[in-house]
């Protein structure tokens, strides 16, 4: 420790008249990267795990597929009757945990960092409420009647739309010339009390057969899948992945502040309303795809910054924690226990002790500050 006790890099080389050692880095025209081999290297067991997890929920069924076999067939490789089991009746449910963790972890991502505050997320901030409240008003006002006429994008569209409102409505109800983290949150939890209340009423006013279709989705499964909602899943997430990486380069400045974020040049207002509507979006998405399975966006962010020691929630590390957690989920729903639950069942009772966690060492810190 340096004789000053600021710190490893603090006064380092003030009695020799040394600077401290560059930063490794990589820079490609005028796009430049910090290398750090640990998060690098988390991200790279992080994908690993996703696609090993993959290629095992693909092998479980009523027709068991080895691993070996699995992968095979994946790389175009397997017999005819492997293919037709992994590629036509398996492979768009794991996809759709893939896709959907991945949305989920991004959107925490960035819902967390652009408020600054470890509860946000999509659940605490009623975008996930405000997308089943809309889908049950469709599936019980109507009696099945508007799903009938607008086929299977009836439910994943009116989840996108109510998803897209919420997060709409809350951010301007939070709007106080800037975006405050805490205001954010507030707003975020009185939403999602409403629309929790909306959705109760609208499931005890109606048909039973209607309710016994609208609970079943919004506890968050990913049955009965097929490869038209994942394929049109997976190229919003892509384009929206995008989006959000290209406007995260000028989003870094700001969480030194927004001033110091102004003295740099960087239009934090647009920047952070992009981003918050990208998490909107992306949030909406996988709700659309799989109905609103808690918590994931909610614990993903949290683990990856931590896996990876980074001091803000990585993006792509929390995309692949939100991809490993929601297939893992759904192949210990579907494995693990006496009977086969939805795979939000067992995200929710992951979750739920990760944000009294959370709650309880905020609180924690706070009494320590004061």
């Amino acid at each position: 420790m340096n004789p000053t006790g600021r710190g490893d890099w603090a006064g380092y080389g003030d009695a020799a008249g040394t600077t401290p050692p560059p930063v490794p880095g990589l820079r490609f025209g005028r796009v430049s990267f910090v290398w750090r081999p640990w998060p690098v290297l988390v991200t790279v067991v992080l994908a690993a795990g996703a696609f090993l997890l993959f290629c095992l929920s693909i092998g479980v069924g009523d027709f068991p597929i080895g691993l070996s076999r699995v992968i095979a067939t994946v790389l175009g490789r397997g017999e005819a009757v492997d293919e037709f089991v992994v590629m036509d009746l398996r492979m768009p449910r794991a996809l759709a945990g893939l896709v959907v963790g991945v949305a989920l972890g991004i959107s925490g991502a960035v819902t967390q960092s652009v408020a600054r505050n470890p509860l946000a997320s999509p659940d605490v901030l009623g975008i996930t409420g405000g997308a089943g409240a809309v889908a049950v008003f469709l599936v019980t006002v109507s009696g099945g009647a508007a799903t009938a006429v607008l086929g299977s994008v009836g439910l994943p569209l009116a989840a996108l739309v109510g998803g897209l409102g919420t997060g709409l409505l809350v951010y301007f109800l939070a709007w106080r010339r800037g975006i405050d983290g805490f205001r954010l949150v507030l707003i975020g939890i009185s939403v999602s009390a409403v629309m929790e209340a909306v959705t109760t009423w609208l499931l005890v006013s109606a048909d039973i057969r209607d309710v016994a279709r609208a609970q079943a989705w919004l506890v968050g499964s990913l049955d009965d899948r097929s490869w038209d909602s994942v394929g049109v899943a997976a190229w919003c997430v892509l384009g929206l992945v995008v989006v959000v990486a290209v406007a995260a380069f000028p989003f870094k400045p700001m969480h030194l502040g927004d001033d110091i974020a102004a003295g740099l040049g960087v239009r934090y207002t647009r920047v952070r309303a992009v981003l918050l509507l990208c998490a909107v979006l992306l949030a909406a998405v996988a709700v659309s795809a799989a109905g609103p399975v808690p918590f994931v966006a909610l614990v993903a962010p949290q683990a990856a910054m931590r896996l990876t020691r980074f001091p803000t929630p990585p993006l792509v590390a929390s995309g692949l924690v939100g991809a490993v957690l929601l297939t893992g989920s759904d192949l210990l729903a579907r494995t693990a226990l006496p009977i086969s639950l939805p795979v939000g069942v067992v995200t929710a009772a992951i979750g739920g002790p990760f944000l009294v966690w959370l709650l309880v060492r905020a609180n924690l810190k706070q009494t320590t500050r004061t």
